[in-house]
């Protein structure tokens, strides 16, 4: 079965960090997990130190998905339909025109610090 890594870089709506956060932590994540194909699911938010300090990046939170599937349309499909329907309803604390996402598929086995 092939394995993929969906990234979604995103932001809170002004001053509702707070509320996005739990909603995305303790709603979505559970909503999105119920698609068939998505298997696990983690978020992150940006940190202060930076390989490149310099960089700059329009957005403060990551959720990492993966989706394992034969064909990796039909879970991305079933998403988009969920959230198009309502069955997976998103939040206004969502600052959807920001919403970046990205997949991608291996190249590679994993590779792990030898013990």
């Amino acid at each position: 079965m092939a394995r993929h890594i969906l990234f979604v870089l995103s932001n809170a709506s002004d001053g509702r960090d707070e509320e996005f956060n739990d909603w995305y932590t303790n709603v979505h994540l559970t909503d999105v997990l119920k698609v068939d194909g998505f298997v696990a699911a983690q978020r992150f938010r940006l940190a202060d130190a930076q390989l490149r300090p310099d960089q700059a990046t329009p957005h403060r939170y990551l959720a990492v998905y993966e989706i394992e599937a034969e064909d990796v349309q039909q879970p991305l499909e079933a998403l988009t339909s969920g959230v198009a329907s309502g069955a997976i309803p998103l939040s206004e604390t969502l600052e959807r025109r920001s919403l970046t996402t990205y997949l991608f598929k291996p190249v590679s086995e994993r590779v792990e610090t030898p013990k």
